[in-house]
């Protein structure tokens, strides 16, 4: 009578279960399959596979559905009390079995209410009635029958006989919690795979395809169930496959997840390229034994287009800033057309090439055929980023520097023609396999042609590449083109300023003169800026000679423009014979006056006072219409070899003795031309034989990195290292020499700003050059004069000279006596012409006036200015002086014959 409920135990603990068909009414409706069974519920015989014998029989392994759902048994013996109680039972209700044993049922675990009902159905069970159904139950808490947890079983009851053949029956129970539980989580397991929007799959150990939802079957084709057994490389490229099964296989092995690794493949149908971002991580039974792996695949392709797009534009963007901040940084143009190429090569193409309109850089503003792109080029520029690939301009190569032109129907001159860019179709065999070219276009205006060249193996250049092209063009092409207006304003400056500089060598009595000029840069080797400096030698009568050097604060065109009206109003107002201090007082009124409307600048016109009165007018609050500058200016005279130096805020001179150390003269700066308010002061300074006199403005030496000490000291330096050998040496050196010397030793110290240089060594006349002589007021000294003019120049060789000249030493000394006042002086010198000079104290200057026919004197002066080369008057502290100029025989110029000059004035 034991035996049904034996087995029933047993079925119960293993074996039993795994009998039960669906015929039979398994509890929660489900198939009780074995270790065999697959989720779902599906069987390999529901496949229509073949299985051997043996593992129709095998054991179900841990973690099977048994272990989730916590099936539990017992049987009712024909007193309808418990006999059998499984350990299942006692781990579902929580009772031993010494305690359920031979309890009846609805008594122990049914609430009062409901046992009579429960007893109705034990009745029906045991009279042989199969049923089902879910009942409530307590579970008593200790051996007093308490109530206590509650809870829900579904109770799957089977009747059945004892051994003798009385009714019995065996219970399989379920706790509905964990039914409903496992219910859940199989519903919504089932959702989150069908229903995600990713690509999911589970893959077995074996590296085989589970089981997949629509969402990848819908990519791949076919339904979820066609792709179930096929492998990693029935979907991916075999080098790609060969990368994902290695990383499957280590996520097995070692359960670590893999997340965001990027695939690439393609989908059935389509030759374009996708891309996946896949996560993989290792899935666990419940006993935790390893089934397989799951991927998630996201399709990432437009995501991976749109993050390369972004890179694109970012590095367009960052090409832009960098050819923003690298190229224009020159006004040269070799040199920016070299910057567009290090900005391009190889950040945006493997080769370049700039070529400019030749005409455009000769200077030529409208070259022959520039509209319709024949005109010649030059190629100024090429970079490259692989050895040996020459771009073929014109069928050959073409080097820097090389003039050419590109054929009419050429793409090339095509983007000329039209100011658009044309793709130049890649030659057979080569290796550029993509090429731009691209007009450089300035304000309407084409200046050159731009080449953007890619090799094989780099991606062709598209639509947003030819768009940074003509931006990258553009504005390199407004470079040049400043680069290039420039260059015309000023090399057109430069030719401004050098003509108002001294020309050749310039010459002067008792100096020999050496002088330099450097614009700024010229020795750095960039392009050099006009500036404000300048120098003169200027002749004065008695062979006198002024020395100019000086500096308009600023630079650029109007800085020249200064310079070249204050150099001309030095020039006037040297002529006028004014003493420097003068000069400079004068000077410092027409520079007030240069930034005021109606400025003199035609101050050497109209003369000095005008000059003046224009520098009086108001002007406008504009500060950056003042002009400064500074200036020093010194009067040599040969035959007392005295120099006068004024100085207005400039850098003092240098002066060098034979034999002695260089030293700065103390002349007192004053205040810089153009500020006004304090007066100039004069210094004079006797220079002996062989000393060596330099005048110089700060760009000799000042610099950023050097301060005006340390120049100023190396430039006493290099002064005193010629001159430092015997005086005999030192008179027989060079000047142009001292000069380089000077510049040589300084070139660390100059290179910035413009550099004017005047050095002078002093050459005195000697006394037997000059004739002076002192003649007392009175009729007779007319012909004692004429008596010391005919001896001298007998003494001197000068016999042609001897009638002219008593003639018009004859005049000046009768206006002398008739017209002066006091004592009566003549000189004469003799140097590169022959001066004569008659000084007295009256201060009344001789004017020159035209005589009537019918007047009896009146001619004197229009004889002088007839036979003289130059004559003229100036003041002298104590009087003043009248002179006049002949020039030595056998010279380019020749005298009037006196007795045809007597003629022409009657």
């Amino acid at each position: 009578m034991s035996e049904i409920p034996a087995r029933a135990t047993e079925s119960a603990r293993a074996t039993e279960p795994a009998r039960v068909t669906a015929s039979e009414g398994a509890p929660g409706g489900g198939r009780a399959a074995g270790g065999d069974a697959l989720p779902g519920g599906r069987t390999p015989a529901d496949r229509g596979e073949t299985l051997p014998g043996d593992a129709m029989w095998q054991s179900s392994p841990p973690g099977s559905i048994y272990d989730y759902i916590k099936v539990a048994s017992f049987s009712i013996g024909p007193d309808g009390l418990v006999d059998q109680w499984s350990v299942r039972a006692e781990q579902l209700f929580g009772i031993p079995a010494h305690r359920a044993l031979g309890v009846d049922p609805i008594d122990v675990f049914i609430d009062p209410d409901l046992r009579e009902r429960g007893q109705r159905k034990m009745a029906e069970i045991l009279d042989g009635r199969e049923w089902t159904g879910v009942v409530p139950f307590r579970i008593p808490h200790g051996e007093g029958g308490e109530c206590g947890r509650r809870g829900l079983a579904e109770v799957y009851v089977m009747p059945t006989r004892t051994r003798d053949g009385e009714k019995a029956a065996v219970c399989v129970v379920v706790d509905v919690r964990t039914l409903r539980s496992i219910e859940t989580d199989l519903a919504a397991s089932q959702s989150i795979f069908g229903q995600s929007p990713f690509g999911f799959l589970l893959i077995d150990t074996d590296l085989k395809v589970r089981r997949v939802n629509r969402r990848f079957a819908s990519v791949f084709g076919g339904s979820p169930d066609d792709h179930h057994g096929r492998g990693v490389h029935d979907y991916l490229p075999r080098a790609e496959a060969d990368r994902i099964t290695a990383t499957l296989r280590r996520v097995l092995e070692t359960g670590e997840s893999i997340t965001d690794m990027h695939v690439t493949g393609f989908v059935p149908g389509s030759e374009e390229r996708r891309h996946w971002s896949v996560n993989m991580y290792r899935v666990h039974s419940g006993s935790g034994r390893p089934i397989g792996v799951a991927w998630v695949g996201t399709d990432i392709t437009a995501r991976r287009e749109a993050a390369r797009e972004a890179a694109a534009a970012r590095r367009n963007l960052a090409l832009l800033n960098d050819a923003g901040a690298r190229i224009g940084t020159s006004l040269d143009l070799e040199t920016t057309a070299r910057e567009l190429l290090d900005v391009v090569v190889p950040g945006f193409c493997d080769l370049a090439t700039v070529d400019l309109y030749q005409g455009l850089l000769t200077g030529d503003e409208a070259p022959h055929g520039l509209v319709d792109g024949s005109a010649e080029l030059r190629r100024v520029a090429y970079a490259s980023a692989v050895a040996d690939v020459p771009f073929l301009g014109t069928g050959q190569r073409v080097q820097v520097g090389a003039v050419h032109h590109y054929p009419f129907t050429s793409p090339c001159a095509d983007a000329l023609r039209t100011a658009r860019p044309r793709t130049v179709p890649a030659e057979e065999g080569g290796l550029v396999q993509s090429t731009l070219a691209v007009p450089m276009v300035a304000h309407d205006t084409v200046v050159g042609l731009a080449q953007f060249a890619r090799t094989k193996g780099s991606e062709p250049f598209g639509d947003r590449d030819r768009s940074l092209a003509v931006e990258l063009a553009a504005r390199a092409a407004v470079c040049i083109d400043n680069a290039r207006l420039y260059r015309r304003e000023h090399e057109r400056a430069l030719i401004l300023q050098r003509s108002l500089l001294p020309p050749g060598d310039p010459e002067a009595s008792g100096l020999d003169i050496a002088c330099r000029y450097l614009p700024g840069n010229a020795a750095t080797g960039r392009p050099s800026e006009v500036g404000g400096d300048w120098f003169d030698v200027i002749e004065l009568p008695g062979h006198r000679t002024a020395l100019v050097v000086g500096d308009v604060m600023g630079r650029g065109l109007r800085a020249a423009v200064a310079m070249g009206e204050l150099r001309t109003a030095v020039r006037t107002l040297a002529q006028l014979d004014l003493e420097p201090a003068e000069v400079l007082a004068q000077l410092d009124e027409i520079a007030r006056g240069l930034g005021a409307p109606g400025g003199p600048s035609q101050a050497s016109a109209v003369g000095v006072q005008q000059a003046t009165r224009a520098a009086r007018r108001p002007r406008e609050a504009d500060l950056s219409e003042v002009y400064l500058a500074t200036c020093v200016y010194a009067v040599y005279d040969s035959v007392t070899r005295r120099c006068t130096f004024a100085n207005a805020g400039h850098l003092p001179p240098v002066l060098v003795e034979p034999g002695e150390s260089a030293l700065m003269l103390d002349v007192p700066p004053g205040l810089p031309l153009g500020v006004g308010g304090e007066p100039f002061e004069e210094v004079e300074v006797e220079l002996p034989e062989g000393a060596l006199l330099a005048l110089y403005t700060d760009g000799l030496v000042e610099s950023r990195d050097h301060p005006l000490d340390e120049g100023l000291r190396a430039f006493v330096g290099a002064l005193a290292d010629p001159a430092r050998p015997a005086p005999r040496a030192a008179t027989h050196r060079d000047l142009e020499d001292v000069c380089d010397h000077v510049l040589n030793t300084l070139d660390s110290h100059h290179g910035e700003d413009d550099i004017a240089l005047l050095m002078a060594r002093v050459q005195g006349l000697p006394a037997e050059s000059v004739g002076d002589w002192a003649l007392p007021r009175e009729p007779r000294s007319v012909g004692r004069a004429r008596e010391y003019a005919r001896e001298r120049l007998t003494a001197w060789d000068l016999e042609p000279l001897v009638d002219t000249t008593e003639l018009l030493v004859s005049e000046l000394v009768t206006n002398a006596l008739r017209y002066g006042e006091g004592e009566i002086r003549l000189r004469l010198l003799l140097d590169r012409s022959l001066v004569c000079e008659v000084w007295d104290s009256g201060l009344v200057q001789p004017r020159r006036r035209r005589a009537r026919d019918t007047d009896e004197g009146g001619r004197g002066l229009q004889l002088v200015g007839l036979l003289s080369a130059a004559w003229g008057s100036r003041r002298t502290p104590r009087g003043k002086t009248v002179w006049f100029e002949l020039p030595l025989p056998g010279g380019d110029t020749g005298l009037p014959d006196p007795a045809e000059a007597l003629l022409s004035l009657f």
